[in-house]
């Protein structure tokens, strides 16, 4: 046999042998999601829909943090509250008093979801998760830039109850159930 041929049934056996590789790759990417749907279905079967008037622990706790907040912003803004301004570079140019419409604006994204909150809606928690996101984000950027130990604790604090409370609102999310599509699919 000349090597040319040689050479050609080495790859064709490469190929058998990269083919049967594939098929039992398949196989086990199958098998994994399938033990993957039976613990998602079983992790299903084991959540209780909300009641109608019921509302879990944690979201309560937003709703309530939510509406803290949504009073902090109203009060420091008719107390005559300023705030830092800063230019592009992050430098501090000042203290102002913050503008109406920005204030109002989230006066009112505050109040909507401290109400969707209270009423367990499906998009108020996935708003509120979000704000969570954004601040578990910029406390892990604060805590890089800590200098003190008090505030680096304190931002660890922080950090661990927005974590603590993101978390935890998964499964009260899981158990408010997505809303109806509307034959959406």
């Amino acid at each position: 046999m000349g090597s040319r041929e040689r050479k050609r049934a080495e790859r064709r056996k490469r190929k058998e042998r990269t083919g049967d590789q594939r098929e039992e790759l398949a196989a086990q990417r199958e098998a994994r999601a399938a033990r993957t749907e039976a613990k998602n279905r079983a992790a299903r079967e084991t959540l209780e829909p909300l009641e109608p008037d019921e509302r879990p622990t944690v979201v309560t706790v937003a709703a309530v943090i939510s509406a803290a907040l949504l009073l902090g912003t109203i009060v420091s803004y008719v107390a005559g509250v300023e705030v830092s301004t800063f230019d592009d570079f992050g430098t501090q140019t000042g203290e102002a008093k913050p503008n109406l419409i920005y204030t109002v604006a989230s006066s009112l994204v505050l109040g909507l979801m401290t109400y969707g909150l209270w009423k367990a809606r499906y998009w108020a928690v996935l708003g509120f998760q979000t704000i969570l996101i954004l601040v578990i984000i910029v406390s892990i950027l604060a805590l890089i830039q800590a200098t003190e130990v008090l505030r680096a604790l304190a931002l660890l604090a922080f950090l661990a109850g927005a974590s603590i409370l993101f978390y935890r609102m998964v499964k009260a999310l899981a158990r408010i159930q997505m809303p109806d599509r509307g034959g959406y699919g």
